[in-house]
């Protein structure tokens, strides 16, 4: 009875509109860890790949030993990530939107810390999907409990897109060559008929993939019969920051890239990156804008033979700052979570916090938050035009006929 009881409420909240952040990734259950969710095997871009043709890959680990039946259900979304209530399940999928089970499991392997890794692939037999747009993957253990939440995008085949052009500048209408970048984009209807562009276009564009600092549907300087252009938009200026830091744990025993050393305290394996500094001068380092890929020295079996670490943040800083402090990546899911916030020690004058973490490369930056609450790259660590950064852009269109949006453009672009 409790079963279907769960069962009921978790239809029902699916149904019912979702939060700001329904666009990323989310781990509900503490022992679930190292949720990837990858496009076409691609770690360092977004989960975005075309209808019909790309491979998604949803990889997690279970801090267990053992089996757990776990499930997993699709829902399609619109432009907003609001549920497509307008859609039937056989709308959007072939086979079953609910209640398949993940069969691609395997236990660890010679690792300290035991787990389960399982791998879930979209399409495959059992769940195909049928349209393109917004996805949101929910996967749920034995008592219908949300364990994780995966989201990723699946375009219009490639002769059926929009063509979309991006393109960044350092001559902002803020600032000339200092702090920001400003994203320039243009967009062609191509044989799509759009007689209300305010109603059936609709567009995000995002830096380095951050859905927290999202240019949702920014009216374009340009409208024509053909398309849009967005020229000198003050909605698509954005602070340029700096690069990334970035560290490598490969082995328990050696200390790789960005690691001071490794110990064993009796328990468990901590890493101990670098203390972290202030960068108020431009660091021109090749970095990942965030991006993370698990492996390991011997580059064998790398999502079982990866043992996990704590690995203890350090950043040295006077005194302690005004606003919080948090780390940020793809493998924080841009959440501010309070296992990512970072306290000040006193004694030491240094910001610190231990995260369990699986072998692998991994990009790190810190944000603050300001007095609305909104995360900004940390003021110390300056802004420059010089900064390597990614941007992604999406565009959805809904015919007037249509009950749900496509996703008909996408593209990435990295500055300088």
């Amino acid at each position: 009875m409790k079963k279907h009881l769960n069962l009921i409420l978790y239809i029902l909240s699916i149904l019912t509109p979702v939060s700001i952040e329904a666009q990323r990734h989310e781990i509900i259950s503490q022992r679930i860890k190292t949720l990837q969710v990858v496009a076409d095997g691609d770690w360092l871009q977004l989960p975005v790949t075309e209808l019909g043709r790309g491979e998604i890959t949803i990889d997690f680990d279970d801090l267990t030993h053992e089996y757990n039946r776990y499930t997993y259900t699709l829902q399609h979304c619109e432009a907003d990530w609001q549920p497509s209530v307008a859609l039937f399940e056989a709308d959007f999928v072939d086979g079953f939107a609910s209640g398949n089970t993940i069969d691609n499991f395997q236990q660890s392997e010679f690792t300290n810390t035991l787990y389960t890794h399982y791998r879930i692939t979209i399409p495959n037999e059992r769940c195909k999907p049928r349209i393109s747009g917004n996805y949101i993957l929910t996967v749920l253990d034995d008592n219908d409990e949300p364990v994780l939440k995966a989201c990723f995008m699946l375009t219009e085949p490639k002769d059926r897109m929009m063509h979309l052009g991006l393109a960044a500048t350092s001559n902002t209408d803020a600032t000339v060559n200092r702090a920001h970048q400003q994203v320039e984009m243009t967009l062609a209807y191509g044989s799509y008929r759009v007689t209300d562009p305010a109603k059936q276009i609709k567009t995000v564009l995002l830096q380095n993939k951050r859905w927290s600092d999202a240019r949702i549907n920014i009216k374009p300087q340009f409208s024509t019969v053909d398309g849009m252009r967005w020229s000198h938009c003050k909605d698509h200026i954005f602070l340029a920051g700096n690069e990334y830091r970035k560290f490598e744990i490969l082995s328990t025993k050696v200390a790789s890239m960005g690691i001071e050393r490794v110990a064993w305290d009796g328990q468990n394996y901590n890493a101990f990156p670098f203390i972290a500094t202030e960068q108020p001068n431009y660091l021109s380092e090749r970095d990942a804008d965030g991006a993370f890929c698990i492996r390991n020295s011997d580059n064998w079996n790398n999502n079982t033979a990866s043992d996990y670490l704590i690995v203890n943040f350090r950043f040295d800083s006077p005194q302690p700052l005004k606003e919080e402090i948090y780390l940020n990546a793809d493998w924080t899911y841009d959440r501010l979570m309070p296992e990512y916030r970072l306290s000040y020690d006193a004694e030491a004058r240094q910001y610190k916090t231990a995260i369990l973490l699986k072998m692998g490369y991994y990009n790190y930056r810190f944000i603050q938050l300001d007095s609305r609450n909104n995360a900004r790259p940390l003021e110390t660590d300056g802004s420059f035009w010089q900064t390597e950064n990614t941007y992604q852009a999406f565009v959805y269109y809904r015919s007037s006929a249509a009950r749900t949006d496509q996703l008909v453009a996408y593209t990435t672009i990295k500055t300088p």
